[in-house]
């Protein structure tokens, strides 16, 4: 089946992550409007995008080439005002099931019959998420990675509800943003979370042992694996808080091998989620 057209992208949640997507989708020339539940969170998701924009542009990359074609966007913390155009929405909303099982039949009601549902989760089924939905054929999983901006590829989750339309509209979005994709099917924590997971808390672990400093153990999955970024560097990035979400949620899929490090848990109870918070496992400048 063929690709439905897409115009308005609704992002869901405002964090790091949906100001990201917001500003990337919009450089590609779609129309967006944010979502989160308070202005304030709305106000940081602005700063963050007005930022990336104006560094995109000193930078010479496409949003400089492309602004005169660049969508726009629009922040709001209602759904249903919203959404009531959105041709594709994702959604980023805190990786908690409670959280995103009461937003899902929200989204179905006020999003037109059409609109295309893509859950940008990093560990729940997205088949929980879409029988969740009166459309279950019209969701799927997109896993941006963060920095969304910077990242090549995108895992693509789909359910064996999810339909070859559905497929083809998220591909031609993808397309759009030059992203590539790999697809996988639906599992608890898909490929990426389910290694990389149990990759972070393994390091926290031996951090905690004190078998090497946090810096030993990154230079070392950059210097001999040829990473970017060391497991708890990448931590750092993603948000403790979310790493901590995350293992909690794999350990209830999986059993105990995904059970949290109590030192990850220390670090998420005194504030220090990473790069977001200005502390984690490295000090950061907010």
């Amino acid at each position: 089946m063929n690709a439905m057209p897409v115009r308005t992208v609704g992002v869901v949640g405002a964090g790091v992550m949906g100001a990201e997507l917001a500003q990337v989708l919009a450089a590609a020339g779609y129309d967006v409007s944010l979502i989160d539940r308070t202005p304030e969170s709305l106000q940081r998701a602005k700063r963050a995008v007005v930022n990336a924009q104006r560094c995109s542009i000193l930078l010479g990359g496409r949003g400089a080439a492309s602004r005169t074609k660049s969508g726009e966007i629009s922040y709001s913390t209602s759904v249903e005002t919203a959404l009531a155009n959105a041709d594709f929405v994702i959604e980023n909303v805190t990786e908690r099931w409670s959280v995103k099982s009461e937003l899902y039949p929200v989204l179905d009601r006020v999003c037109p019959e059409h609109a295309v549902l893509a859950a940008n989760t990093s560990t729940i089924p997205v088949r929980r998420l879409a029988e969740c939905t009166r459309r279950p054929s019209q969701v799927l999983g997109l896993h941006f990675m963060n920095p969304a901006s910077l990242t090549r590829a995108v895992e693509l989750v789909v359910t064996p509800d999810t339909s070859t339309a559905c497929i083809a509209t998220a591909t031609d979005v993808l397309s759009a943003l030059q992203k590539k994709w790999v697809v996988v099917h639906d599992s608890p924590g898909f490929v990426s979370n389910r290694v990389l997971m149990l990759t972070i808390n393994e390091a926290v672990a031996v951090l905690a042992d004190g078998v090497a400093s946090a810096e030993s153990i990154d230079e070392l999955f950059r210097s001999c694996f040829g990473h970017k970024m060391g497991p708890l560097e990448t931590a750092d990035l993603i948000g403790l808080d979310t790493v901590l979400l995350s293992l909690e949620s794999l350990e209830e899929a999986y059993g105990a091998k995904f059970a949290p490090c109590a030192l990850l848990r220390s670090f998420v109870a005194a504030g220090k989620y990473g790069q977001k918070s200005g502390a984690g496992f490295y000090a950061y400048e907010v």
